[in-house]
């Protein structure tokens, strides 16, 4: 009788971390996926509508007051990662660039890209 075999992720591997209830990436990993930060430091309201629509929302939400807010929500409650509305709030609007670059990040993570 043989035993399961059991593999491990490469070092230093994104995980969609669904399991675990997390972001893929912390806030200020900005430099990790360098053209999201290019994009967010040049122009984060372009940044923004990217995001919206390569999470298949209309590009104009990320343009729209709360627009951001509800997006995060949205993404947070799909994959699994545990938050609060309150804490979708302050982040879009205390860190909105550094969010946004977070929100994008884990769109191309689970996507494939990165």
């Amino acid at each position: 009788m043989s035993s399961p075999v059991v593999t491990q992720p490469a070092a230093g591997s994104y995980g969609t971390n669904v399991q675990t209830g997390e972001w893929s990436t912390g806030l200020c990993s900005c430099f990790s996926d360098l053209l999201v930060c290019a994009i967010g430091c040049c122009c984060p309201i372009a940044l923004s509508c990217y995001t919206a629509h390569k999470y298949g929302e209309n590009c104009c939400l990320g343009c729209l007051p709360g627009g951001s807010t509800a997006m995060r929500t949205h993404m947070r409650l799909t994959y699994g990662i545990q938050g609060t509305i309150i804490n979708d709030a302050l982040m879009t609007c205390c860190c909105g660039t550094f969010e946004v670059c977070r929100m994008a990040r884990e769109i191309r993570i689970r996507n494939g890209e990165v």
